[in-house]
């Protein structure tokens, strides 16, 4: 349930609960895989908003399951509606791990994995492994993609079950370098499948 907070000249405006918003998260649409290659979001297409009618969208990865072992999660996006997948972008990536034996922890940034104005796909969380019961989860965050004024950043946070038998906790972010509008984005692993998994796209309105 959510809360929604109103200042004393907004309430005066309100004329009817209906009229009362439900929230600023606005489910807009849901990819499943199934021995998928990539999983695209094409503004316009089968539904896809990715354009200036929010000014944040919101992706969320639930139980992302690889086909292949020991595989990155990466995504790009594109300014000409999915043709092609590759807009120049310069990104940090750091994280944090621990092992189930309680033997084996960090916290570093992993500069391997990181661009620096390369059209490269990003990752967003790696070495993660394709037992039954292992996956990735987590978030990103893309501000203004369709502004032909700044470039695009984005903000992302993930856990993965990473092989062999460590919890990863990964974060990146970066901006892609380019003031075309950004109108739509590609997930996949660096090698093999997305064998099951789901990701869920959101706009976010304005506050």
């Amino acid at each position: 349930m959510s809360l929604v907070k109103y200042n004393n000249n907004s309430i005066s405006a309100v004329t009817s609960a209906s009229s009362i918003p439900s929230g600023a998260l606005t489910h807009i649409k849901t990819l499943t895989a199934s021995s998928s290659a990539t999983l695209s979001f094409v503004d316009g297409s089968d539904g896809v908003i990715l354009d200036s009618t929010y000014p944040i969208y919101k992706f969320e990865f639930i139980n992302c399951h690889p086909a292949t072992d020991d595989v990155e999660f990466r995504f790009q996006t594109s300014t000409n509606g999915g043709s092609s997948y590759g807009v120049t972008a310069t990104t940090t990536y750091f994280v944090a791990f621990h092992n189930e034996a309680g033997s084996s922890s960090s916290l570093q940034y992993e500069g391997s994995r990181d661009l620096a104005q390369s059209t490269s796909f990003q990752p967003i969380n790696d070495r993660i492994g394709n037992d039954n019961d292992q996956s990735m989860s987590g978030e990103l965050y893309l501000f203004s993609p369709s502004s032909t004024t700044f470039v695009k950043h984005y903000l992302s946070k993930t856990n993965a079950y990473q092989a062999p038998d460590f919890n990863k906790n990964a974060f990146s972010g970066g901006y892609f370098n380019t003031t075309s509008a950004v109108n739509a984005i590609q997930f996949k692993f660096s090698s093999g499948n997305i064998d099951a998994g789901t990701i869920k796209l959101y706009g976010i309105k304005d506050s």
